[in-house]
């Protein structure tokens, strides 16, 4: 009988140079390739830190094979291959080598960007593996893959250095070296031994990092399963089949369960002690989870390498400041493993019950929560905030409002996410020390929430979703029937207008978002009951108090303009897609005023003020900028000074922040703070651009006192007394009739 499988093992050098050559096809009847970005560097950090990363199964090729099953080269594959062998299990792994190594110049899947892969040496050498590996989409990405020296300046190494072979990557250790062993010199020359020392520290790792990539690219090696190129096809359709339903899942918790057994702990009775309290979420992870929160907790990371760390008595290597290494024990002893087991379970407990609770975060039900996988690190965050002084724990608590809601719609946690926790914990615990080092990825909510489709959002569970629908909650969405707030167990998400009318004119828009909102079931049956809202609409403003209808509508985001939309005799497709813009419109005003400026916490009145106090501070921008003329060189050094720093730092976390926009005196005066507007007013250079305005110097300044107390109030999460308020509300008042002269 001939040989139907040869187990066989290749280097990663040898298979990297067969995927330059094309030597792998993908049949037809495999899914396309569908890695995120993350995924990818997860993979490259498993090689590189030389872990398994599982068999391949491939089918020697021949003409009749690739023609029969429709084989395709592999993903950004470009130009004439020698295709050899058919790829039946490790496409992703392979296309994913493929991207990352030979860095084609097409978009990553799903994105409209072209994505680069890098290892921060620096960090890598530090055993930093959870920061050491980077991917960059961006024109600063593409420059620093096409320029030496910035990557040797910024320690990153390109992976497609990797596809370009041996001799490419041997003279880019030699350059990265070299460009140290220059900068120390250069730094003793100038009398800097600090400097020189760290520039020696690299050249070092260099040499290092090069005895690295030498011995994985050609010692890591790959195994693969190899099906003779006569086998009958529907055998190796067979196979495939079986290898594809057959996987049984073998997580960390499973392997920490076996660790901790010959220690005398019995970590799956733990979990099952633990489990009721948790069961509000259903997610098979929810033990993995209590490990990372543990972690978290204890060491800011999460990955699995970190949770091994737990066991008792396991050593960890901790590299210090000045480059040496010693060694720490996180938990010494079973007793330990269990207090601190306790604790990630409360926190978890209490992070369930906030994410639920309808006043708090609106997930009334586990199909609503926008994510599962945001638990450790919104629990870890809470229990950290938890043990500030009593005087800070309210602005803390704003701030991991503001990173969980900018999380949410920003998609953050739909991708690898044990590196994003960890890299948000540490983030956030910054940001509650210093208002100054706010994580880039709330601007990123700045600018992105506009760009929200929200017709899109059609799926129960996604994250978008699911995050109107608590928005909805918490903004206390009454029924339609009753006119009260319902009882949470009873609501769900109907339609406004019925599906099946959606379903008549094949409009798939119909299940969106914006056409669904929380009502009882009483209310759909008897209310709607599959009819139009022209026709259910009438009846209910007939019956009922137009105001008190209009304000019950408003609790849904259905602005009057919309309601009058969903009254219109004929109502046709047309009305249907006005209604869905004006929803969008209304919803997107919401997510901005209650989020991004973060007045979902404040009450109503003070809400309104907050929004008056804006409106005064764009005034006052406005009115500084036509004073002026636009002209920055009139702004005194120490106020620009502070402007422009602002700006810079907001420039190093957003990288598509328009620099030119904020050359600009208009551009430059959105980073000026109220006080600041007060100083340029009142500065005594400038007051004769403003005094026909304002007249009276005291009197500017005592209003700005007044108004920076009030907005300090609000913003800070302080308590606003009456006097305060009231005396505020006069000074906006003040300032409405002097800037609007």
């Amino acid at each position: 009988m001939k040989d139907a499988q040869k187990p066989d093992h290749v280097s990663l050098m040898i298979l990297v140079n067969r995927l330059r050559e094309g030597r792998f096809v993908i049949p037809d009847f495999q899914r396309e390739f569908e890695w995120k970005p993350w995924d990818i560097s997860e993979l490259m950090r498993s090689i590189f830190l030389d872990y398994f990363i599982g068999s391949l199964l491939l089918w020697k090729g021949k003409k009749d094979n690739f023609e029969s099953l429709a084989c395709e080269a592999i993903y950004g594959f470009q130009g004439e291959g020698t295709p050899e062998h058919i790829v039946l299990d490790g496409q992703q792994r392979l296309t994913a080598m493929y991207y990352a190594f030979m860095a084609p110049n097409v978009p990553a899947p799903s994105r409209a960007n072209r994505f680069l892969y890098f290892i921060r040496v620096d960090r890598f050498m530090a055993e930093a593996y959870d920061e050491a590996f980077e991917y960059d989409w961006t024109r600063t990405g593409q420059k620093t893959l096409e320029t030496d020296k910035e990557q040797y300046e910024r320690h990153k190494f390109p992976l497609a250095i990797v596809g370009r072979g041996d001799r490419a990557i041997v003279k880019w250790s030699q350059g990265y070296e070299a460009h140290w062993k220059s900068q120390e010199t250069l730094a003793l020359e100038a009398g800097d031994p600090p400097g020189a020392s760290v520039a020696r520290q690299h050249a070092e790792n260099a040499l290092r990092f090069d005895e690295h990539l030498e011995g994985i690219t050609q010692q890591f090696q790959i195994s693969y399963i190899e099906l003779d190129q006569d086998l009958e096809l529907d055998k190796v359709c067979d196979i495939f089949t079986q290898i594809n339903s057959r996987g049984i899942r073998l997580d960390v918790f499973d392997l920490m369960n076996a660790l901790l057994k010959p220690k005398g702990l019995q970590l799956k009775k733990l979990w099952r002690q633990a489990a009721p309290r948790l069961d509000f979420v259903e997610t098979e992870r929810m033990n993995v989870y209590i490990l990372q929160v543990m972690s978290i907790l204890r060491q800011a990371y999460c990955s699995p390498k970190y949770l091994y760390y737990l066991l008792p008595g396991q050593e960890k290597k901790v590299r210090e400041a000045d480059g040496s290494l010693r060694k720490e024990v996180l938990i010494p002893d079973i007793d330990e493993f269990e207090k601190r087991w306790g604790v990630a379970v409360d926190a978890l407990n209490r992070a369930i019950e906030l994410i639920r609770h309808p006043q708090e975060f609106g997930a009334i039900s586990s199909q609503y929560l926008p994510y599962v996988s945001i638990l450790p690190a919104f629990a870890a965050l809470w229990t950290a905030a938890r043990t500030l002084p009593a005087v800070r724990q309210l602005d803390a608590q704003r701030k991991i409002r503001h990173w969980y809601w900018a999380s949410v719609f920003t998609n953050r946690y739909s991708g690898s996410v044990e590196s994003t926790s960890a890299r948000d914990y540490l983030d956030v615990k910054a940001w509650l020390d210093d208002d100054l080092a706010e994580p880039p990825l709330i601007s990123e909510f700045r600018s992105r929430f506009r760009a929200l489709d929200l017709r899109r959002e059609t799926k129960r569970g996604s994250s978008v979703y699911n995050g109107v629908f608590n928005l909805l909650v918490l903004r206390g969405a009454r029924d339609w029937m009753t006119g009260t707030v319902p009882q949470y167990g009873d609501l769900d998400d109907h339609h406004i207008v019925p599906k099946s009318w959606g379903k008549d004119h094949k409009l798939g828009s119909v299940d969106s978002i914006l056409n669904r909102t929380p009502l009882t079931a009483d209310t759909n049956r008897k209310v709607i009951n599959d009819r139009l809202p022209n026709k259910y609409l009438p009846e209910l403003l007939a019956e009922n108090d137009d105001t008190a209808v209009r304000a019950m509508m408003e609790s849904h985001f259905i602005s009057p303009a919309a309601l009058d939309i969903l009254r219109r005799d004929p109502f046709g497709v047309e009305d249907f897609e006005a209604f869905l813009v004006e929803r969008q419109r209304t919803l997107q005003e919401a997510i901005e005023d209650l989020l991004v400026k973060e007045r979902l916490d404040l009450p109503p009145q003070l809400r309104e003020l907050d929004a008056q106090v804006e409106t005064v501070e764009l005034a006052l921008r406005l009115a500084i900028d036509v004073a002026l003329e636009g002209d920055s060189d009139r702004v005194p050094p120490h106020v620009l000074q502070k402007i422009d720093e602002r700006i810079r730092a907001a420039a190093k976390k957003n990288a598509a922040l328009d620099l030119e926009h904020y050359q600009a005196l208009a551009g430059r005066l959105e980073y000026a703070d109220l006080r600041e507007l007060q100083d340029l007013i009142l500065a005594k250079s400038l007051w004769p651009f403003f005094e026909p305005r304002f007249l009276n110097k005291e009197r500017v300044a005592k209003r700005f006192d007044q108004l920076a107390e009030l907005r300090n109030g609000i913003r800070h999460s302080r308590a606003v007394d009456d006097v305060t308020r009231m005396e505020g509300a006069a000074a906006l008042l003040w300032f409405d009739a002097v800037l609007g002269k």
